[in-house]
């Protein structure tokens, strides 16, 4: 009686292997969820970014106030008859 149980386990354990060790096994599936997961994170941030860019690079073909912003704060740049003056920040 013994011999029936015992081998009728290792066909239960036979068959168990492929379904979480093998090649679509519940531990692959669960990293490539997890893989998933991070990526759809990435792209979202990679979105926001490109969003941002996308409303910089409209001002900037459209209106001149972002070319004039960039100008007097990258640049320094002042109109005519203008007084600039710079107040260091405490560090």
């Amino acid at each position: 009686m013994r011999w029936p149980v015992l081998l009728i386990l290792l066909l239960v354990a036979v068959l168990q292997y492929p379904l979480w060790l093998g090649k679509g096994g519940w531990f692959r599936v669960w990293e490539a969820d997890r893989e998933l997961a991070e990526q759809k994170a990435l792209n979202h941030t990679l979105e926001q970014r490109n969003a941002g860019l996308d409303a910089e690079i409209r001002d900037l073909k459209t209106g001149n106030e972002a070319i004039e912003e960039r100008a007097r704060f990258e640049l320094g740049l002042t109109k005519p008859d203008e007084i600039f003056v710079q107040v260091p920040q405490p560090h």
